[in-house]
């Protein structure tokens, strides 16, 4: 379903490619998120204004929709955006950071997951949420619940929506709604640097624009980061470092690498 060699060959796609990776995303991750596409082989591209997100949504090769700062206007530009993406073929991925928190984050994730997303990332507590699962407040951006919690519901979300879904966590799962892919690399510290989820959403979006396979390309874009973090990990006394270290591990990821390191759980 989902090898290393498959996860390689995609890596080896992106830096062919260079795909140029529109996202609309907050305020907090931009910088990071920029530097771990560039690290990784791809093209970035931050770009929300409503005057011109359809426009840049037509020569991109995919986008990237993460509501960690929103506003009236940026809802718009989303909503824009995955529609310009869907008329063009384009595959744009979800992130419903912090789904649960607020009635107006709930709604405006819910009213994006109706706009056939390729992919939907989040924790399992915004996955849950946004499939119905629970009606309880989240803990802000941060998960209350495993990952393993949210099997179910992210199930019940991909057959819904039709996008394949992923759960993170200390291990990550990925689903159609039928086939599942668990993966287990990553590290504890890579919790205490903010943004490593949105981070890995892109990621994802760079694998959607070069892989049709999507439950592939999401398990794919998930590994690049985890794997990048194990490696950062254990370099970095701390989460300063591993943000430098990171970036230098995706720049320097390679087949080897993924051979040697990548846990996919049977």
């Amino acid at each position: 379903m989902f090898t290393a060699a498959d996860c390689s060959a995609i890596l080896d796609q992106v830096r062919a490619r260079t795909p140029l990776v529109h996202n609309i995303t907050n305020y907090v991750v931009m910088n990071n998120t920029a530097n771990a596409l560039l690290a990784l082989g791809a093209s970035p591209a931050m770009v929300h204004a409503n005057e011109e997100v359809e426009e840049f949504v037509a020569i991109s090769s995919a986008l990237v929709i993460n509501i960690g700062t929103l506003s009236p206007a940026w809802v718009t530009a989303m909503k824009k955006a995955a529609r310009a993406a869907n008329a063009r073929g384009i595959p744009w991925a979800l992130d419903p950071v912090g789904a649960g928190a607020t009635a107006y984050r709930t709604n405006t994730s819910a009213a994006l997951a109706q706009l056939k997303p390729a992919c939907i990332r989040g924790n399992a507590s915004e996955i849950m949420v946004l499939a119905g699962a629970t009606a309880e407040r989240t803990k802000g951006v941060d998960s209350s619940r495993r990952s393993s919690d949210a099997l179910d519901a992210a199930r019940q979300l991909a057959r819904t929506t039709g996008a394949v879904v992923a759960v993170t966590g200390a291990t990550d799962y990925v689903t159609d709604g039928t086939q599942l892919i668990s993966l287990a690399n990553g590290h504890p510290l890579m919790a205490k640097v903010t943004g490593l989820g949105c981070t890995a959403t892109a990621l994802i979006g760079a694998a959607l624009a070069v892989e049709k396979n999507r439950l592939a390309a999401v398990a794919a874009g998930l590994s690049f980061l985890a794997l990048a973090g194990e490696i950062a990990a254990e370099k970095s006394p701390g989460p300063g470092s591993l943000q430098l270290h990171l970036l230098d591990a995706l720049h320097q990821l390679d087949a080897a690498t993924i051979r040697r390191r990548l846990k996919i759980v049977a």
